[in-house]
């Protein structure tokens, strides 16, 4: 009797001493659980799990149910939470590197955003490592275009409305349309349509998806006119405390989540896309003369983008093109 209860104290403390042991990340995530950021981040966590044996965990909060989206990257640099997804253009007010892949019309189809982030991750990455955090991969979104309750024909069609922004390029495209920028975050969005908060947004078919657009608006014009990408980004000092075996874990699953991420991309644009339609909502390509007038205004934010970032803009630009 006294073997069986010193075997099964022996079992116990084995298996509390591996509870205590096991290593636990809270990871913040701004996006539903329907959009491909938060799938790719989910399978990027689970291969993470299982590649550790369940000794390191990491734990998704989507939705930005355990940290709101504009405070991730102060939680995650301040070492609140270790990791953390956030969209990279909310960086372009502290250096406008971030802000490369939101010049309207400098790289529009997947081919071209993946040789811009080809040319800009180097300057990124040592932006990031200057912070103390470490980027662990990066995956786009779908193009962007238009939300409206009117169909848009020109530029003039969106003056004076008052349209959603949730970057610094986004605000400054709002006011070289005419239009008031309003700051709105993904979960607020059908509410700020309903109660006239804003009436015009420019985002992804995905976004269009998950806030359900066609509650609140008629017509999607698909001006495709930039590829946006969100980051996941890890506190270095968290990241060097893991073992060897826990950052190779973390680094082959980045990899792959980075590669399958591009990929769901593509796939979600054309899907997400066809779900506006099927859900009542007009889907139209750009007229002629909006396309000229969207050109116009990526121009002027093209040069002053280019302006902006100084000499390192430059050589991302040049490696670019």
């Amino acid at each position: 009797m006294n073997l069986v209860k010193t075997a099964a104290i022996f079992i116990t403390t084995l298996v509390f001493s591996s509870m205590a042991f096991a290593e636990k990340w809270d990871m913040p995530t701004p996006y539903a659980d329907g959009v491909h950021h938060t799938q790719n981040i989910r399978q990027f966590a689970e291969e993470v799990n299982n590649a550790t044996n369940g000794d390191f965990e990491i734990v998704v909060h989507s939705g930005a149910s355990l940290i709101k989206h504009p405070e991730i990257h102060r939680a995650v640099k301040t070492g609140q939470v270790p990791v953390g997804e956030m969209f990279m253009g909310l960086l372009g007010n502290e250096n406008p590197i971030f802000k490369a892949d939101n010049i309207p019309f400098l790289a529009s189809d997947f081919d071209s955003a993946a040789k811009l982030w080809t040319a800009s991750r180097g300057a990124i990455e040592a932006s990031l490592n200057a912070e103390g955090l470490k980027l662990l991969f990066a995956v786009p979104w779908p193009p962007q275009g238009f939300y409206t309750k009117k169909p848009i024909n020109s530029a003039q069609d969106l003056a004076g409305l008052k349209m959603r922004a949730y970057s610094p390029t986004t605000s400054r495209l709002a006011v070289l349309l005419n239009a008031t920028p309003t700051t709105v975050q993904t979960p607020e969005i059908p509410q700020a349509f309903s109660t006239g908060i804003i009436n015009a947004m420019v985002t992804s078919p995905s976004t269009g998806v998950s806030s359900q657009s066609w509650d609140y608006v008629s017509n999607y014009t698909d001006t495709q006119a930039w590829i946006p990408k969100n980051m996941v980004i890890v506190n270095e000092r968290s990241f060097k405390r893991l073992s060897g075996d826990h950052q190779k874990a973390v680094m082959d699953a980045a990899a792959a989540a980075e590669t399958r991420g591009w990929e769901m991309a593509r796939q979600e644009t054309s899907a997400k896309t066809a779900t506006l339609s099927e859900n009542g909502i007009s889907v139209a390509n750009p007229s002629d003369q909006l396309k000229a007038d969207l050109q116009a205004i990526g121009k002027i934010m093209g040069d002053e983008w280019a302006e902006e970032a100084g000499e390192v803009g430059q050589e991302i630009l040049s490696a670019y093109k």
